[in-house]
This record gives structure tokens, C-alpha cells and sequence, in this order.
């Protein structure tokens, strides 16, 4: 019995830790989810378009394999955040790391929303990042 509260007791420390560790980033958390259930759906709307065919089986598992991908970064970001965001007095390091991470996905599930509908658009968030007006291009077509 007293190995049981010394065990519960160790596990709800560094539990307390952790939470503390990710409390500062939970709004990314929720970003991420959100953006991978917008690109699983677009994807799929985008393959079926394509005429692919959609096996559930590897849909699950890329949307699985994303999500532990997006837990790894946000605990990086949040590692920047605390090795050198706070002793430099950046404060916004964590979300700069993010924000190219989810620029990404944020290309992703606009190209496959314009795929999906029939639209020859490719988005580029980065662009406006750099103070470029246009992020939206005509998707051009490659001569043989």
C-alpha cells in the first residue's frame, strides 16, 4: 500500500510539471486539432475529386501519425520558448516556431479546399509573412 501513494504521488508531480510546462501553448493545442480534422476533410474531399481511391485504413493512420508529429512540435516550440525565449526575454519565440509549422498546414488544407472544389489556386501564407500583398496564384500548367 505504501509503494501504491509513493508511486501516485511521483506521478502526479511531474504530471503537475507537465501541465505547467504546456499550460502557455494550450491555444496551439487547439489550433493543431482543428487544423488536422480541416485537412483530413479537404484531403479527402481533394482525393475523391483526383478519383483515388480512399482507404480508411491509411487515412487513420497518417491522421494519427500527424498528430503525435504536431504534439512533437509543440513541445519543442514550448522547449525553445523555456531555453531561450525566457532567459533572452523573447516571450514570442514559441509561437514564431509554431507559426511556420502551421503555415504549412494552413497551405495544405487551402490547396486541397481549392483541389477539391475544381479551383487552379495554390494559397502561399509564407509570402505574406515576407510583405508580399498576393498569397493566392493561378496554378500554372506545365507544358510536355
Amino acid at each position: 500500500m505504501q509503494e501504491r501513494n509513493v508511486i501516485s504521488g511521483m506521478l502526479a508531480s511531474w504530471l503537475t510539471s507537465f501541465i505547467e510546462f504546456v499550460e502557455p501553448v494550450k491555444w496551439f493545442i487547439v489550433a493543431a486539432l482543428c487544423l488536422i480534422i480541416a485537412d483530413f476533410k479537404f484531403g479527402i474531399e481533394a482525393s475523391k475529386k483526383r478519383g483515388e481511391t480512399i482507404r480508411r485504413s491509411r487515412a487513420i493512420r497518417r491522421t494519427v501519425n500527424k498528430m503525435i508529429d504536431y504534439i512533437c512540435w509543440i513541445l519543442v516550440a514550448t522547449s525553445f520558448g523555456a531555453a531561450f525565449g525566457q532567459p533572452f526575454g523573447i516571450p514570442i519565440l514559441p509561437a514564431i516556431v509554431l507559426f511556420v509549422i502551421y503555415g504549412c498546414e494552413i497551405n495544405s488544407c487551402f490547396n486541397n479546399y481549392f483541389e477539391a472544389h475544381g479551383k487552379k489556386l495554390r494559397i502561399n501564407v509564407f509570402k505574406w509573412a515576407r510583405s508580399k500583398s498576393d498569397i493566392i496564384e493561378p496554378e500554372e500548367k506545365k507544358s510536355d
